[in-house]
């Protein structure tokens, strides 16, 4: 549809339409994902519904007008900080998400250094090579020059390359609690000291593990220090609509003290509409993220959080038991939480080739590329699935065993030529074609390589050609 219709729709027939569009996305409230959607249960996503919508029409843009905002924010801040160890110093804001959570830091500690220092220089950020692609988006778009720092063989950052890597370019150090592509906690003690040797700010991102790790730890659970109690840290992001079980999209962005924060303020005071201020990227801010955050951490307090935490740890260590046990597969590294990966050690099972067999089956997988592997994301509805998951699994890795033509189709054909081009700018190139493909005006283009043949055409042909100039000498 190109232009608004003529005459408004009823109601009823508009809502049923909508939910015939949803129809075609993925079952998450069945436990078939592995990301993206947080779900606790029907009963809590209804609670935040109500929360929601108490706040639907509110705007955080102004705190003045809407006190009850600020209040929710203040709240959400005070506890994710005490919840990270921070002090009555600790300050933050909510944000829209994880993306913005680690987009404020770069923003704030290149201007932070541009405040400190008197001697023109293009800034520069290092982070674990694991670090998020919102780091990346990040470093684009406030022009800091982002350096990546390699893992060792445990998948954590090296320190001895970060210290190697430390100039008078740098502005700020990051690491992850945990990776996203394989569930470590970066060793941020280590980090936190070279960040004080050389007065730089550190940043942890903790927007997976967050709202978990501080249960798990309080379970009992072996965790190592990733938060405020190491003195090197100078900021934390936190998300609560993953593990915190918020709406979305609700994030959290916390820094030791205002020193660092008021490097984040946007204040313009020669507008001809005002003196504005903004506290963080958005200036509308939905009133009803706050509200369903708020109530979120309040409805689960600490014991909810603990049981969710117990639950979630339970069948995350019996996922990795089942596939260890599966004869070819193994665990990537060793997970400090219920994010991980694993991967093919037998030749004969290409591993992005199960990933369509699980797919087959109704499962939604999503796949790494340094290692190859698949990748788990674990949620407490997941306990009703756990059985059904390892089963299947262990069915899709026999077919793809007895049938090696299986690896040549689908996505496993995309996914493994591209995570084996040399050339990288290559597949840059053609996800650049695909995402205009998508956001152009004729509709959307799948970024499935099973319904985009193109692509995997497109890749496959460039193969072909690099092999026939070499073999042409």
């Amino acid at each position: 549809m190109k232009t608004l219709p003529s005459q408004g729709k009823n109601h009823t027939d508009i809502l049923e339409e909508m939910r015939q569009y949803g129809g075609q996305d993925v079952n998450y409230r069945q436990a078939r994902t592995w990301s993206l959607v947080y779900h606790l249960d029907e009963e809590h996503t209804e609670f935040l519904k109500q929360a929601y919508g108490l706040y639907f029409s509110e705007n955080a843009l102004n705190p003045m007008a809407f006190q009850s905002l600020k209040r929710f924010e203040t709240d959400v801040i005070n506890m994710t900080a005490h919840l990270l160890h921070g002090d009555e110093q600790a300050v933050g804001t909510l944000t829209s998400g994880g993306t913005e959570s680690c987009l404020l830091p770069v923003l704030t500690y290149r201007d932070l250094a541009k405040a400190n220092r008197r001697f023109p220089f293009k800034p520069e950020m290092i982070a674990p090579e694991s670090i998020h692609v919102a780091w990346s988006k990040a470093a684009k778009y406030f022009g800091v020059k982002i350096r990546y720092a390699p893992l060792k063989q445990d998948f954590r950052v090296d320190i001895a390359a970060v210290k190697k890597m430390i100039n008078r370019r740098t502005i700020m150090l990051v690491g992850s609690a945990p990776s996203y592509p394989h569930g470590v906690i970066d060793p941020i003690g280590e980090l936190g000291l070279l960040a004080q040797q050389h007065k730089l700010p550190l940043h942890v991102d903790a927007c997976l593990g967050g709202f978990l790790l501080p249960f798990i730890e309080m379970n009992g659970g072996g965790v190592p220090l990733f938060d405020f109690r190491i003195p090197g840290v100078t900021s934390i992001s936190a998300d609560v609509h993953k593990y915190g079980f918020a709406a979305k999209g609700a994030s959290t962005v916390i820094y030791r003290d205002m020193k660092y924060m008021k490097h984040q303020f946007f204040i313009h005071e020669d507008w001809p509409g005002g003196v504005f201020a903004s506290p963080a990227l958005l200036g509308t801010r939905p009133g009803g993220a706050f509200a369903a955050a708020w109530a979120a951490m309040h409805a689960l307090g600490e014991n909810g959080y603990r049981e969710n935490a117990q639950k979630i740890m339970d069948i995350t260590s019996k996922l990795q038991r089942g596939i260890n046990a599966i004869d070819g597969l193994q665990i990537l590294g060793h997970p400090d939480m219920s994010v991980f990966a694993y991967h093919s050690i037998d030749d004969g099972i290409n591993i992005f080739a199960v990933g369509d067999q699980m797919e087959a089956r109704g499962w939604q997988i999503d796949r790494l590329q340094r290692p190859e592997g698949l990748h788990v994301m674990v949620v407490p509805e997941h306990a009703k699935i756990t059985d059904e998951y390892i089963s299947d699994l262990t069915a899709s890795v026999e077919l793809v065993k007895s049938n090696p033509k299986l690896a040549a189709k689908g996505n496993a054909a995309m996914y493994g030529m591209i995570a084996n081009l040399p050339f990288r700018g290559m597949i840059k190139k053609e996800v650049m074609k695909m995402m205009k493909g998508m956001y152009s005006s004729q509709g959307q283009m799948p970024m499935d390589g099973s319904k985009n043949p193109w692509l995997v055409e497109k890749v496959a042909g460039f193969m072909q050609r690099r092999k026939s100039k070499k073999s042409q000498g």
